[in-house]
């Protein structure tokens, strides 16, 4: 079990220096109303870790002395965070672009009355996983209904504008691999997904962005016990491409924990691996305030292959075409 999260150093990787920060990352809990194999942060509904009022103020605080344009909210389910609409809404009011990383399921769910209407309201960018067009493949990932329950979820974000063409509304949806492989062509399986999810639910979406399954937490412990992690992480090595090094997303994001504490990605902090500066073993977001972290010096261990492999991987899908996706082109 030992070599489960190996987080070690690597020597094929040279120094990477932080870029000017373009987007900042927040975790509001690891609460979730779903419990994914994949899923890198272990997220479940027995999770108790929740961001609570003072660190979303810090949050805030830290939004409005940067030059920071662009807020991504994921979990868990951040939708579960009984802060969450109070963060959109302010972040809104100082024109902040905001990105919902949502599972689609959550829509729905007790206690969210309401949250379609308000993300609509907001102009909340919405980012969807939906693992495959099939319902065996996304109930085999997700649970038995959440196939079912996303296709309805979506069908109401498309009656809202969602998606639409000439809206201002962005649905994006997001796949993940059901096995130790990596994502086939983006560009390639958006238009299966446009055309699938079209002829079979009447269903219009912005873009997908494909994403490499890290190798550490829920999806690892699946690896060993079917006996794969360490193929897979000879397929991450095999497939390395250097030239992604130079527009992995750790170069303008960063990561903050649900206590408020500050990482260089979401694997990272997964992993529990802080961001580092100076000798300091760990870094508040409070203590970031008016600071330029352009030139620091990111450690990449070997988990980070999961972003260099092949296309290469972000939260925005491919890196070699990343600058195609950041418009908000419609389908």
């Amino acid at each position: 079990m030992a070599e489960l999260f190996s987080i070690h150093p690597v020597a094929d990787f040279p120094t990477v220096d932080r870029l000017s920060l373009e987007v900042l990352q927040v975790n509001l809990g690891y609460r979730c109303n779903q419990q994914c194999i994949h899923c890198h942060v272990n997220a479940g509904p027995e999770r108790p870790e929740m961001m609570e009022k003072p660190a979303i103020d810090q949050v805030i605080d830290f939004l409005r002395s940067s030059p920071i344009r662009q807020l991504d909210l994921t979990g868990g389910a951040p939708e579960l965070n009984l802060h969450f609409r109070y963060l959109v809404r302010v972040a809104r009011e100082m024109n902040i672009d905001v990105m919902d990383r949502c599972n689609l399921t959550i829509l729905e769910e007790s206690g969210q009355e309401g949250l379609y209407e308000f993300l609509a309201q907001h102009q909340v960018e919405i980012i969807s996983s939906l693992p495959c067009y099939l319902r065996e493949n996304v109930d085999f990932q997700r649970g038995d209904g959440v196939f079912d329950r996303s296709v309805r979820a979506l069908k109401k974000l498309n009656q809202l504008g969602y998606g639409q063409k000439g809206s201002d509304l962005t649905l994006n949806l997001v796949y993940n691999p059901l096995g130790a492989f990596l994502p086939p062509p983006q560009k390639v399986l958006e238009e299966e997904y446009r055309r699938e999810l079209g002829q079979r639910h009447g269903i219009v979406f912005n873009h997908l962005y494909t994403i490499t399954n890290m190798p550490i937490h829920r999806f690892a412990l699946r690896l060993t016990s079917k006996e794969e992690y360490q193929s897979y992480m000879y397929l991450l090595r095999k497939a390395h491409q250097e030239t992604h090094l130079q527009s992995i997303m750790c170069r303008t994001l960063i990561s903050v924990d649900w206590q408020g504490y500050v990482y260089d990605c979401d694997f990272n902090q997964a992993l529990g691996l802080p961001l580092r500066l100076g000798e300091r073993s760990s870094v508040h977001l409070s203590e970031l305030r008016g600071m330029d972290l352009k030139g620091n010096p990111i450690p990449l261990l070997d988990h980070c292959y999961g972003c260099t492999a092949g296309q290469g991987s972000s939260c925005t899908g491919v890196l070699r075409e990343s600058s195609d996706h950041k418009s908000k082109a419609t389908t």
